[in-house]
């Protein structure tokens, strides 16, 4: 029995020897990556109704990443329970809030899981996680906070795009850049890597689609620098958008309008403010220089085009008064925050 005993103790011991170590390294693991990043590579999908598609996305990622988030935005179908059984981690939502509210979650998760690459793509299939080495071998480069997988960059393959997307996505390019001064061709573009400096740095408000503008206007102010590499889509999925792509245009357009009109008043107002105001003059002196010919001599004016040239001028200088306002302010509220940062 006293060697029974003393074996029993001496396993205890043992038990707890290796206890003590596994304790202490796992805290100098966790330490290690407090102080130099985790490693983590994350790759994040917002899904909405896409069960017949998400599992086999989540499977076709795991080789190249560390773990899959899918935030199940408020579905009302099987996607979640599959893409769990794939291996990927799932986030709920009990309701539908949109996209840039998904975009929201997989964000705060990838700071609490202090990750250091952050993969955006679609659940719906449209993107090929066989592009996820090039877009995450170009985070790799120094000074690259954002990759931006791009349909329009050279070698990218638009044989397979609609017509109707292409045009409207040209559109929307071109007055988020004129916003932003980004020159990204592919603004709406759904497959995006950030750094761990991005994630950190990157806030947006926006729950809808919006949003995909929202983080490039943000890259701008906060100083990231962004690239793009060339991916392949498909657009042969069974559902390419939860989004009518004239709903998604009109939303992301107006977005980028109204962002376009804070930023730089005076192109928005100004310029039609200073067209309406020449028309309307040039349409009062037609007025006056005809009406000896329609009075026969008799001294009078002509009440329609008369008041189409007074209002075509006032509200003319109504837009170059207010593009000069929204100027004027948007000059001094840059000052005041500047000096308000130096004085920290």
């Amino acid at each position: 029995m006293n060697e029974f005993s003393k074996n029993n103790k001496i396993t205890v011991e043992f038990t707890k020897l290796l206890h003590t170590l596994y304790t202490n390294r796992t805290q100098n693991r966790n330490m290690e990556g407090i102080q130099s990043g985790t490693g983590l590579t994350m790759v994040g999908m917002p899904m909405f109704n896409e069960e017949e598609t998400v599992a086999s996305v989540v499977v076709r990622c795991r080789p190249y990443v560390d773990e899959i988030l899918c935030v199940d935005d408020g579905s009302s179908d099987s996607c979640s329970r599959l893409a769990a059984r794939a291996g990927a981690i799932i986030h709920y939502h009990r309701a539908n809030r949109g996209y840039g509210a998904a975009i929201r979650s997989i964000f705060r998760i990838a700071r609490e899981k202090n990750v250091d690459k952050l993969v955006i793509l679609d659940s719906d299939g449209q993107h090929q996680p066989e592009d996820l080495p090039s877009v995450l071998s170009r985070l790799d480069n120094d000074g690259v906070d954002v990759v931006i997988g791009s349909r329009f960059v050279d070698n990218s393959d638009r044989s397979s795009m609609p017509l109707y997307r292409r045009l409207g996505i040209s559109m929307i390019n071109t007055a988020s850049n004129l916003t932003s001064d980004l020159g990204v061709k592919d603004t709406q573009s759904g497959f995006r890597a950030f750094s761990k400096r991005a994630l950190n740095l990157l806030a947006f408000e926006n729950e809808g689609m919006e949003s995909t503008l929202e983080v490039l206007d943000q890259c701008k102010e906060k100083g990231l620098n962004v690239e793009e590499v060339p991916i392949t889509v498909r657009y042969d999925v069974p559902k390419s958008s939860t989004y009518s792509a004239f709903g998604h245009g009109f939303t992301v357009l107006t977005y980028a309008l109204i962002s376009l009109s804070h930023k730089k008043p005076m192109l928005v107002f100004g310029l039609p403010g200073m067209g309406l105001l020449v028309s309307g003059t040039t349409i009062g002196l037609g007025m006056l220089n005809s009406v000896e010919e329609l009075t026969d001599g008799t001294i009078a004016l002509s009440v329609g085009p008369g008041l189409t040239g007074a209002w075509l001028s006032m509200l003319g200088l109504s837009l170059v008064f207010s593009g000069l306002v929204l100027h004027g302010a948007r000059t001094l509220m840059r000052r005041v925050v500047l000096q308000r940062i130096r004085s920290l």
